[in-house]
């Protein structure tokens, strides 16, 4: 991998190589680039994880000219496509040294073994959302349970804004989690419940990459990868898309050829 890097940099196949590098015992997002050659023997692959396609997002659009590389798991490259399906990173301006992070059979929670689920403990088994259950589980609580373990786990929310923060495929320059007249903008809490989640759940609807990464970064642990499993197997259900999978457009942002306000017949 690292003489690969070296490589690129060196015939600048690439302008920059995203990827990770320790710091004092933590692996931090490091930008690696030609005239430091050297710090490439610092690169390595290890259990953290950021948005790096994230990062290469916000550089392309101040320096659309650039190359870039970057370190890429399954989940970075899923996040990769829908980018560049939604016209954020054109899939052409980056170059991806993959790594297989998908050893079965440890994909029961996430699409990397370190996201082998922890037990989840008895007083939020009892109150909350089990972070483990699958869609199947949940949809067959009886429905008034299933909304009193939701509320119970959207009232923790100290409306941080890591989940949007993280997330690789969240690029809306005017967010509706900030709009002030759906909900309270800033430091506002507690926040509302559950209309914050439900309209970031909305929003991640034919987005969402299954990364786990909000869930990872929640400090309250809000079982969000379960709530946007949901709206991704609904969408898959509808339309027979599953985001940084299958090829084409996602069914959210296709425009028809004749726009038109009346009704579609039932």
């Amino acid at each position: 991998m690292k003489d690969t890097v070296k490589k690129w940099l060196e015939e600048k196949q690439v302008d920059m190589f995203l990827g990770y590098k320790m710091v004092h015992g933590h692996a931090l997002p490091y930008c690696f680039q030609a005239d430091r050659l050297d710090e490439v023997d610092d690169l390595v692959v290890s259990r953290e994880r950021y948005s790096l396609e994230k990062m290469a997002t916000h550089i392309a659009a101040v320096y659309p000219e650039m190359k870039i590389g970057m370190l890429a798991r399954d989940c970075n490259q899923r996040a990769l496509k829908v980018l560049d399906i939604w016209d954020q990173l054109k899939k052409d301006s980056v170059t991806t040294f993959n790594v297989n992070c998908c050893p079965s059979p440890l994909k029961n929670h996430g699409d990397c073994s370190y996201l082998e689920p922890s037990p989840v403990g008895p007083v939020k088994v009892e109150l909350g959302i089990d972070n483990n259950m699958s869609v199947e589980h949940a949809e067959h609580l009886d429905q008034k349970e299933r909304f009193a373990h939701w509320m119970y786990e959207f009232s923790k929310c100290i409306k941080c804004y890591g989940c949007r923060n993280i997330c690789p495929v969240c690029f809306c320059k005017d967010c509706s989690l900030e709009h002030p007249e759906l909900i309270r903008s800033g430091g506002a809490l507690p926040t509302e419940v559950p209309l914050f989640h439900l309209v970031r759940a909305a929003h991640m609807a034919g987005r969402c990459i299954d990364c786990g990464l909000c869930e990872d970064a929640c400090p309250m642990d809000i079982p969000l990868r379960l709530l946007y499993r949901k709206v991704g197997s609904s969408v898959s259900d509808l339309f027979g898309y599953r985001p940084g999978i299958d090829e084409g457009k996602s069914p959210f942002n296709l425009i028809g050829d004749a726009p038109t306000t009346e009704p579609r017949p039932i």
